[in-house]
């Protein structure tokens, strides 16, 4: 899969991959910073894999940041199809046009044809317009697990050749690959084609040590010493037995939420009165205030 001769690498050193996510305010560490310059250095789409809350989204967010790309993102759903993730083709407005060609004396068919199937009747989706655009792009195709398989079958031949072909307009070739994340919460395996076409990064929570710079990075005036009892905190109630486990924006948005509150503890008031913020499920907060004695 050679890289077009218009695109250059956007990253000089593992080293530059840090530092630059870092300031678009993801603090990666050594194996996401290592994979996504070899994503970039090898032309290479990166498929990043975890539970739901661990940063794969914001990630690619950061990753156009850090790129000065414009981010296009394909969510993905049970029932996607090629209408909505490629193109489709505006048939109220081509409907209007033959009415109206028919009105002004009736042009005959191949030019009402030719007309009607032009770029502006064209309704251009996520993958074709991330494979049409010159300027820099980083591709977001999320949660690419929750889409069905025959959504796959059309990733592969867009990512394995980087063009598409219409029909009536021939076939579009991407002057400038994309940069292309897919993100996946694992909850049906992917085809080993799809991923082969990829780089791996399994993505997990992360350590205490690291979520806490990710706090005091994002919510600065936080205090060290609270920053730790909520890192604590979060981590112990991902070790119940919950049906969502607090995500890393969910862990700093409680940060935020005391900050606002102007609490300076993580005592049993405090989290009775703000485990909202990070449990959306009553039954999950049940679960944590039984575990957690806050009554």
């Amino acid at each position: 899969m050679p890289r077009p001769p218009s695109q250059s690498p956007n990253f000089s050193s593992v080293a530059d991959v840090s530092k630059r996510l870092s300031t678009a305010g993801y603090l990666p560490d050594a194996q996401i910073a290592t994979t996504v310059f070899l994503a970039d250095r090898l032309g290479k789409p990166l498929l990043v894999e975890g539970p739901a809350g661990t940063g794969k989204t914001e990630l690619a967010k950061a990753l156009a940041t850090a790129t000065g790309s414009e981010l296009i993102r394909l969510q993905c759903y049970e029932g996607l199809d090629e209408a909505r993730a490629l193109y489709e083709w505006n048939y109220k407005k081509q409907l209007l046009r033959i009415q109206a060609s028919q009105t002004d004396g009736g042009a005959d068919w191949d030019t009402v044809h030719d007309d009607i199937f032009g770029e502006e009747f064209l309704l251009s989706r996520p993958l074709l317009t991330a494979i049409r655009r010159s300027e820099p792009t980083v591709l977001l195709i999320d949660e690419t697990d929750k889409a069905d398989v025959e959504v796959e079958g059309l990733l592969l031949e867009v990512l394995s050749d980087f063009q598409v072909t219409i029909p009536e307009l021939g076939t579009i070739t991407a002057t400038r690959r994309p940069t292309v994340v897919l993100t996946s919460n694992a909850t049906r395996e992917l085809s080993e084609a799809l991923k082969r076409r990829c780089l791996y990064l399994a993505l997990d929570y992360p350590s205490a040590e690291r979520e806490r710079e990710i706090v005091l990075s994002r919510v600065p005036d936080l205090a060290p010493g609270l920053a730790d009892q909520l890192v604590r905190t979060v981590r112990a109630l991902r070790g119940l037995e919950l049906k969502k486990s607090p995500s890393i924006s969910e862990t700093l948005d409680w940060a935020q939420t005391l900050l606002e509150l102007g609490l300076d503890t993580l005592d049993e008031p405090a989290m009775a009165s703000t485990l909202g913020v990070v449990l959306k499920h009553a039954s999950d907060q049940t679960r944590a205030a039984a575990e957690l004695r806050l009554n």
